[in-house]
């Protein structure tokens, strides 16, 4: 069997490590003559495999005391609308940094339950840079504020944590949780959709300040309130048991890479070594967002001419390069280069993009 290199930008690719142990176990996991997804998710044994998932999450992440890890489902998006339901009252606002499609997407989910507040945006420089911090104009009494550190679509990260002062700072780390070590003290709820670093869609990963627990939100519907996951051990309901058991394979397989610290050094260099070929090629290849501004995990690129878009697709899946094309909201094309993405990808996809040049320059 041949893999191929795959850039996608979620689902994502997956530990090939991880891949082969999940295959080996399908049939039979941890001697029980089931697979995990067979068991129930209130046995000893899947109860074990989530107190050590959690676990080893905890110690990746480094994440304090007065913090509660939950394993939900619903994909991000489903959490744009939650957030809000959870964290705030009926007449309460909160602040929202807008930096791209992901940005604009939490505003809109959140609006029916507060009011949303774009206290910055970048949309004037059509997200291809990051809002200069002198034009936040923050509240201090708003029930939060939430930032997208990482936006897939349009190629710009955050490369520090914004201060909130004593409002709660979310954060929507889809796309770049677990690529560098980062200060969980400094956030009050972290939450990333599992496609992209952690493992297969339909989970999401939550870590939650103890006090936004016990906040009254607005009545609900038990599903909806994160207390009552907390209180539960995340098993309200049957909870993603497949999704959870990759999810902890792949946190073992960080600790084994040589955790976070490992990791942000080995995602700076596959970075860097992209956005050298791209500034590199003399004007053939261009990255449209502000260098201070550019993403680690999602580098969109354009061709000078759009005409050899086609046929960059084409021979770039031909040599085992997936999912290259751009979203469609900005066009051009883009690489993901998230944990699984290894240096020796990078550099196959490099060495395309020279050897095309050279044939269509």
């Amino acid at each position: 069997m041949t893999r191929a290199w795959n850039f996608s930008a979620g689902p994502a690719a997956l530990p090939e490590a991880v891949l082969r142990r999940a295959q080996s176990e399908l049939l039979d996991w941890n001697g029980t003559g089931a697979s995990v997804m067979e068991l129930s998710h209130r046995g000893k044994d899947f109860m074990a495999l989530a107190a050590s998932a959690e676990a080893r999450l905890r110690r990746l992440m480094a994440v304090p005391e007065g913090y509660t890890v939950l394993f939900l489902q619903g994909g991000a998006t489903q959490h744009f609308a939650q957030i809000p339901m959870n964290l705030a009252g009926a007449d309460a606002s909160a602040d929202y940094i807008v930096t791209g499609h992901w940005g604009e997407k939490a505003v809109r989910e959140a609006s029916p339950y507060l009011t949303a507040r774009v206290a910055a945006t970048s949309e004037d420089a059509r997200y291809l840079a990051l809002p200069a911090r002198d034009t936040w104009q923050l509240d201090p009494r708003a029930a939060y504020l939430h930032y997208t550190p990482n936006e897939t679509i349009h190629g710009v990260e955050f490369h520090d944590v914004p201060d909130a002062g004593d409002v709660p700072l979310v954060a929507d780390m889809s796309s770049n949780i677990l690529s560098r070590p980062v200060d969980v003290s400094r956030f009050g709820l972290i939450y990333a959709g599992a496609q992209k670093n952690i493992g297969p869609s339909g989970l999401v990963v939550m870590i939650i300040r103890d006090d936004l627990l016990a906040r009254e939100g607005r009545p609900m519907a038990k599903i909806f309130r994160y207390a009552e996951h907390a209180a539960n051990d995340s098993m309200l309901n049957t909870p993603n048991t497949w999704g959870w058991y990759l999810a902890g394979l792949t946190f073992e397989w960080l600790e084994d890479q040589g955790g976070l610290e490992a990791m942000g050094e080995r995602n700076a260099r596959k970075a860097a070594t992209l956005y050298a070929a791209i500034d590199g090629s003399g004007g053939f290849y261009r990255s449209p967002v502000a260098v201070a501004s550019r993403s680690r995990m999602n580098v969109p690129f354009t061709l000078h001419n759009s005409a050899l878009d086609a046929a960059f697709l084409t021979e770039s899946a031909a040599a085992g390069l997936l999912a290259l094309k751009g979203h469609k909201a900005v066009g051009g094309m883009r690489a993901s280069l998230y944990n699984a993405v290894p240096q020796y990808a990078v550099d196959v996809l490099v060495n395309f993009m020279r050897d095309f040049t050279a044939r269509h320059g």
